[in-house]
């Protein structure tokens, strides 16, 4: 990494500025300030993993899912890029391979709530993707039991669809099934 990539400024950080930092930032961008993301402890990193394989294996063909990839929730003068620990876009916007999806790409966007990222999780990214217009919310708990909210954008609000623990069968954003139970277990 080299000292040119990072921003010799401490004002409003630009969108141009955000893409020419190095790719594997542990960072989010909020209302143009730099915003440094916590590490995912092993339990949300296996978590997270598990999730995106099942929702890459069930999902249809017109909708592919990510981990951690940049998505623009507000492209203004004082931007917001967060990173969701998974998004589910149109497969028109993979095909595109944007260095960064914008939120009218995302269909679902899923954060797993870790300790530290509680309202943040629960609170502020809801209403931030809410505002952007992201149809579909998902707040993975790995508590005990492992539980799993599903939201839906109704009206410019996320309202309560489907929630679960166990062996949980969703129908949005598409028909898919899980086991939360073996969200973390080694194998």
């Amino acid at each position: 990494m080299t000292a040119e990539a990072w921003p010799d400024h401490l004002a409003t950080v630009t969108l141009d500025e955000w893409d020419a930092m190095p790719e594997d930032k542990n960072l989010e961008l909020v209302d143009g300030v730099l915003h440094v993301v916590a590490a995912a402890v092993p339990a949300h990193q296996k978590a997270q993993s598990r999730l995106d394989n099942w929702l890459d294996e069930q999902l249809p063909q017109s909708l592919v899912s990510y981990q951690d990839v940049d998505v623009v929730i507000d492209n203004s003068d004082r931007p917001t890029v967060r990173k969701p620990d998974i998004v589910v876009v149109t497969a028109e916007a993979a095909d595109r391979n944007p260095k960064r999806f914008d939120a009218k790409d995302v269909v679902l966007a899923v954060e797993i709530v870790s300790p530290g990222s509680e309202r943040v999780d629960r609170v502020t990214k809801p209403t931030q993707y809410a505002k952007a217009g992201i149809a579909h919310y998902w707040l993975v708990e790995l508590a005990d039991p492992i539980s799993l909210t599903a939201f839906e954008l109704v009206d410019g609000i996320y309202k309560l669809v489907e929630d679960g623990v166990g062996e949980v069968e969703l129908t949005r954003p598409a028909p898919l099934s899980f086991d939360l139970d073996a969200l973390t277990r080694r194998r």
